[in-house]
């Protein structure tokens, strides 16, 4: 290192930082850096002004304080998996705090409340849950964190039944600009209550979750599989299924492509094939009624019956290791004769891609009807979400899947209804479209009533209020 380096590193705001909580701080050039930095979605290149890994919520404030006092801003971030638009948005001046060592859990069987730290992922709250004969809203990972995923929404197998994770929030303790911790329920700060609740990481730190629990412990759940070649008939099946499906069943339809790879069972290895997962909240007898439509079209594969819950956070086959991927998504009001034809063009029988899932998740339900007394983002518009992507260990495999993905989005268009699932939006999205218009302003009002200078930087930007009223980054 150049003597001219050496002096630009003494002189920056972050070395204000070092030696706090314990020397869990990490600044770029430290050996400890480029670990702490490390996103889960390794496609991902974050290199912040630091890294902090605090122990509890007294050292995240005291982390919020320091980052205040030397002019940085500080960003909120448990696994990195939806890390891309924070990277967009610059973090030369950003103190990223990790609330991955925030873990444990705890279940209140009687009140079925679970409680677990602002770091902790899904794995370990399932568990637990299951260990008392009970079932949380959990997600298709393993490894995502509860809070990212329950602040933006959180959209699981009992999704139609039981509505999207956030509805299910009872409290959350949350650090704030000026170091404060605070806790948010229905009678305590109840408008910071009501924006976290689908607002994710614009208005603090959040130390703890408390949410809900319910009483049981087996699904009727599974997936069916069929070969590519079955795609346009299993697709016509399940999309004229879906919307008008009962609310006990959440799937998804998804068309993949297996690598072919040595670590892959020898009957997908290398094919492209249809997938249809999810879960049935019914006893034996009604949940066989519910697919036997599917069913009729004779999957090569069917593994739907009556397994634990807790099984169902590896059904999805997601990734349960950090890897690099790309993934592009929209919000599908409909999806006629014509949407299928479009969706089959882009990833059906005979096609090439490097697009390795493109993917329909069912909503309506629970998922699309407002929850009483829940918060910013109760409920979800449109009858699916869209997803595609592909993995990207390359920076130019990555803008290739990047630039596919938004042409897939593109082509599908016609079909969109202009609302975005920001829990799904992995690069710089208007987050306007994720939230209703008379919310945005009240959004905005609340970000700049608990977060006034702008200390607090989110993957997806709630701006604050200019004194005239209108919002503003």
């Amino acid at each position: 290192m150049s003597i001219h380096e050496t002096l630009d590193q003494l002189d920056r705001p972050a070395d204000r930082l070092r030696g706090l909580i314990g020397g869990a701080v990490h600044l770029p050039g430290d050996p400890g850096y480029d670990a702490a930095r490390s996103a889960w979605n390794l496609a991902v290149d974050q290199r912040p002004a630091a890294v902090a890994l605090p122990r509890d919520a007294d050292e995240v404030a005291r982390i919020v304080r320091a980052a205040h006092a030397a002019g940085l801003r500080v960003a909120p971030q448990s696994t990195g998996h939806n890390a891309g638009p924070l990277v967009a948005g610059g973090l030369d001046d950003v103190v990223i705090v990790r609330t991955s060592e925030l873990c444990d859990v705890s279940v209140d069987p009687e009140r079925r409340l679970v409680r677990v730290g602002g770091g902790t992922v899904w794995l370990p709250a399932v568990t637990a849950a299951a260990e008392h004969g009970l079932t949380v809203l959990h997600g298709s990972s393993v490894d995502v964190g509860i809070a990212g995923y329950s602040l933006g929404g959180g959209m699981g197998w009992y999704a139609r039944r039981l509505g999207l994770a956030t509805n299910s929030l009872t409290a959350v303790e949350i650090v704030l600009a000026n170091g404060d911790l605070v806790r948010a329920d229905e009678q305590t700060n109840t408008e910071l209550f009501w924006a976290v609740r689908g607002g994710g990481g614009n208005f603090g730190i959040v130390t703890a979750l408390e949410f809900r629990a319910y009483d049981f412990s087996t699904a009727y759940a599974g997936m069916m599989m069929w070969d590519v070649e079955m795609a346009p008939r299993v697709l016509d099946m399940w999309r004229a299924w879906a919307p008008v499906a009962p609310d006990e069943v959440t799937t998804s339809f998804r068309i993949m492509r297996i690598p072919p790879i040595p670590e892959m069972p020898d009957f997908v290895r290398g094919r492209t094939i249809v997938v249809i997962d999810g879960a049935v909240m019914a006893d034996d007898e009604r949940a066989a009624d519910v697919l036997a439509p599917l069913r009729a079209l004779e999957p090569e594969l069917d593994t739907f019956g009556r397994v634990p819950t807790e099984t169902l956070v590896h059904l999805h086959m997601d990734p349960e290791e950090p890897a690099p991927g790309v993934m592009r998504s929209t919000m599908l009001r409909e999806l006629d004769d014509a949407g299928a034809d479009a969706f089959l063009a882009l990833f059906g029988p005979g096609v090439e891609t490097p697009l390795m899932v493109a993917e329909l998740r069912q909503l309506g339900g629970a998922v699309g009807r407002p929850h009483e007394g829940g918060g910013v983002l109760t409920h979800l518009e449109g009858e699916f979400a869209f997803i595609c992507g592909g993995i990207a260990p390359t920076p130019e495999l990555a803008a290739m899947v990047a630039a596919l993905g938004e042409q897939a989005v593109a082509a599908l268009g016609p079909w969109t209804n202009g609302r975005s699932y920001l829990n799904f939006a992995e690069e710089p999205t208007d987050a306007r479209t994720g939230y209703a218009d008379d919310a945005w302003l009240r959004l905005a009002a609340i970000r700049s009533a608990v977060d006034p200078e702008g200390v607090f930087v989110a993957n997806h930007a709630i701006p604050r209020l200019y004194e005239d009223g209108v919002p503003t980054r």
